[in-house]
């Protein structure tokens, strides 16, 4: 056997189940080596794409995914795809075919490429040590949750194993860790010292089993529930649920987590999106947080109480703790619950419909979609200026129910989010929402869509401009020719690759949308919405403000 076939196989004993590429020379063995180990590989048009399809699918299945390119370009292609899994700590390998000869048109620096983007670079030098090289990024990517780039030179691939394979290692699980009795006991202090307790729950909190220990707790000590971003969904149909804190949070909930004289992040950095750059934090707060990584801990705020520990264990810990005190109400008053019940969502605050016969609010767009479209879905959002009002005014059912690839902000990757994570949930309703730019960026992956047989609906936000950069720029007089372009017919593109396309300029043309939903679904749906070009979004205005 020789070692692609043998890394191959290896991954596949591993765990890894899926595996999203581009193939080429440098990496035809190996991928086909992983197919044959029982692995589905996914053909992406473009290997940024393949990253973030890889990415998605990990989050949203809560397993590893890997990533096959070839040699050099296949990896530099990749790039953006590969920062933004580092950034988020997700669990994935990157299996990149590698020339060592400097003098080679394919050589680049691929340690060096990894290394800056936040990566783990790992290589498999000789057939001695290809099997346990393989299990080491395997191990890696999962107990440390890093995105590990395994670089496999060709001559390397080629070498053949002096002895079979044997049978691979048990599955890597990530390590438990060892709570601090002391920091166990500060927290549960702030817990009872606390009148208008606020949790705020993170990517940590994205496990099977913490939403019920965090609601048990929360129930103990009177405190209500929010989320940050990417872990939108978490405490869905709860009464005390303000839904997500940071530049997405209602009115409401930024007023209460405002008013809060503790604040507990869980598995969250309570980082400037989270906090709104400290804003929400008011002066006397307590701040305690909770993360596995003790580096995480006061990273982007100053925190009065620190534990090293797991969201499920530390919470269990902290409730039994509490178990014979008597339930204090805490911020749990009727008045809260009714304010909760009528103002919790964005679609309850009052706005001024900018909707006129040629272009249509987003906010009444993904008003009527929230209603059209079934609550058992997968949303998927890009970055841009459009990305709040789908972020905000679509419901999803539970933390798997939102797919948020934002960590390095780049436009181009909501389309591939989608892909991922809807092959990694393929019971719901695969949503896509997007802006012109990101849509015509990433528009090949349209082609792998249709060629899969998923039935997405995209959302494009058109606005024919990089409109970030027009709201950000045009309010001081720059000129904007360089980030405005003509409009672009995106529904047209789409049925060119096999998509149903539709133009929607008021809500009576999203009737097709109605009868989509009602058919066989048998193509995807992508909805071509012209959006006012002059609308600015606040939680932009915020960044900008960041940077």
């Amino acid at each position: 056997m020789d070692v692609a076939t043998a890394v191959g196989r290896t991954l596949a004993g591993l765990g890894v189940d899926h595996v999203f590429g581009v193939v080429g020379s440098g990496n035809f063995h190996l991928t086909n080596a992983l197919v044959a180990g029982g692995a589905r590989f996914v053909a992406a048009r473009h290997e940024g794409g393949a990253a973030t399809m890889a990415d998605a699918y990990a989050r949203m299945s809560g397993g590893i995914a890997a990533v096959s390119v070839h040699q050099g370009c296949g990896l530099t292609n990749a790039l953006t795809g590969i920062a933004e899994a580092a950034k988020s700590r997700t669990p994935m390998v990157v299996l990149a075919a590698e020339v060592t000869e400097p003098r080679s048109n394919f050589y680049v620096d691929q340690t060096a490429l990894a290394t800056s983007v936040g990566a783990t670079a790992m290589r498999v030098a000789s057939a001695e040590d290809a099997v346990r090289v393989t299990i080491a990024a395997c191990d890696t990517a999962v107990r440390q949750r890093r995105t590990v780039v395994l670089n496999l030179p060709l001559h390397v691939q080629a070498e053949q194993l002096a002895g079979a394979v044997g049978p691979a290692l048990a599955r890597p699980q990530r390590p438990a860790v060892q709570t601090s009795d002391v920091d166990l006991e500060a927290l549960g202090s702030a817990l009872r010292a606390a009148r208008r307790p606020v949790f705020v729950a993170g990517r940590g909190s994205r496990l099977p089993g913490s939403r019920e220990a965090l609601e048990e707790l929360a129930t103990a000590c009177g405190a209500l529930l929010a989320t940050s971003a990417v872990a939108k969904g978490l405490f869905h149909g709860n009464p005390w649920s303000l839904d997500v804190s940071g530049g997405f949070a209602t009115p409401l909930a930024a007023e209460l987590i405002q008013r809060a004289d503790l604040i507990v992040g869980w598995g969250c950095a309570l980082n400037m999106w989270t906090m709104r750059h400290g804003n929400l934090i008011a002066p006397d707060a307590t701040v305690a947080q909770v993360d596995l990584d003790q580096e995480a801990l006061g990273a982007h705020a100053d925190i009065h109480v620190g534990v090293c520990g797991s969201v499920i264990e530390t919470a269990a810990a902290a409730a039994a703790a509490l178990a014979h005190d008597e339930a204090p109400v805490g911020y749990r008053t009727d008045a809260v619950r009714r304010r909760i019940a009528t103002e919790s969502r964005w679609r309850d605050v009052p706005y001024d419909d900018t909707s006129t016969t040629d272009v249509i609010d987003p906010r009444t767009l993904t008003v009527a979609l929230d209603d059209l479209l079934p609550a058992d879905r997968v949303v998927a959002v890009d970055s841009g200026n459009f990305m709040g009002y789908p972020s905000m005014f679509l419901s999803v059912p539970d933390e798997n129910g939102f797919c948020f690839t934002q960590a390095f902000q780049s436009i181009g990757l909501g389309l591939a989010t989608a892909i991922g994570a809807a092959l990694a949930q393929p019971h719901r309703l695969p949503v896509a929402a997007l802006g012109d730019g990101g849509a015509l960026m990433s528009s090949a992956e349209l082609e792998t869509v249709a060629r899969l047989g998923i039935p997405m609906v995209a959302v494009v936000y058109n606005d024919a401009a990089y409109g970030a950069e027009v709201h950000h720029f045009g309010p001081h007089g720059h000129d904007l020719s360089t980030v405005r372009f003509p409009d672009t017919d995106v529904a047209s593109i789409a049925r060119g690759y096999g998509w149903r396309g539709i133009t929607v300029r008021q809500r009576s043309d999203l009737r097709p949308v109605h009868d989509w939903l009602t058919g066989h679904r048998d193509e995807p749906l992508l909805i071509d919405a012209k959006v006012p070009a002059d609308q600015s979004s606040w939680w932009l205005e915020e960044a900008f403000r960041g940077h």
